[in-house]
């Protein structure tokens, strides 16, 4: 049986100092073992990590997350792959303990630019939110109500079902933080020069962030998009 090593931390600085540091991970694995990195990071360092894993005769898998802690705690976690189809095949057992949606998107650095697909998708469904509710305030409608009946049809989400109750309440001490996504944001964008895709939309979202931020809410759930119409 395959020996299994997982790691989630920070960011790029983080995985290259638990994994190739001087008590770095990989070199005191065992030869066949399999290292799967779930931390959210650059597409360029999971590459870096799986080189250096192989010339230690281990293994090496990128697979971020999605879900959040509740995903986390209830053992219900996408996770995105990036792996030979073999190693993949060799962790599908273990992985699937603890998350709901499990696939191999393509060899090493795939997870990671899956994951980007993911944050770039989070961050315009939260703006428009945002934009959605701030609308329905301005206006004098129940937003609650506005949001009850919307949330049935095309303009439903994932966002819109679990976090429109805060962002109505002001509540925004929970959730993934907004200096988490500017992390993440910045792996899309940079990744977005290097492929030469246009992502406009994201851009203007990741400076929308960073006005959050200067408000004080860089700890703030991403949902406190709202918070910087609401100021203006």
């Amino acid at each position: 049986d395959a020996d299994f090593v997982m790691m989630c931390v920070g960011n790029d600085d983080d995985l290259r100092e638990v994994a190739m540091g001087a008590q770095g991970a990989i070199q005191h694995m065992r030869s066949g073992a399999l290292l799967i990195d779930h931390t959210t990071s650059s597409a360029g360092v999971a590459r870096e990590l799986a080189e250096e894993a192989e010339e230690w005769g281990v293994g090496f898998m990128d697979a971020p997350v999605s879900g959040g802690q509740l995903g986390a705690q209830k053992g219900e976690l996408t996770i995105m792959c990036g792996a030979n189809e073999a190693d993949f095949v060799n962790a599908e057992k273990i992985l699937a303990c603890y998350s709901i949606r499990l696939r191999r998107m393509g060899d090493v650095g795939a997870g990671q630019l899956a994951k980007m697909v993911n944050q770039i998708c989070v961050a315009g469904l939260l703006q428009g939110l945002a934009e959605g509710m701030h609308f329905a305030e301005r206006n004098g409608l129940d937003v609650a109500a506005v949001m009850e009946v919307i949330s049935q049809g095309a303009a439903a989400s994932w966002q819109m079902q679990n976090r429109y109750k805060t962002m109505i309440e002001r509540e925004f001490d929970f959730g993934f933080a907004v200096k988490w996504m500017r992390k993440d944001l910045g792996y899309v964008l940079a990744e977005a020069r290097r492929s030469g895709a246009s992502l406009p939309v994201t851009a203007l979202i990741d400076q929308f962030y960073a006005d959050v931020e200067s408000m004080g809410g860089a700890g703030w759930d991403t949902s406190s998009l709202i918070q910087r119409l609401r100021a203006q």
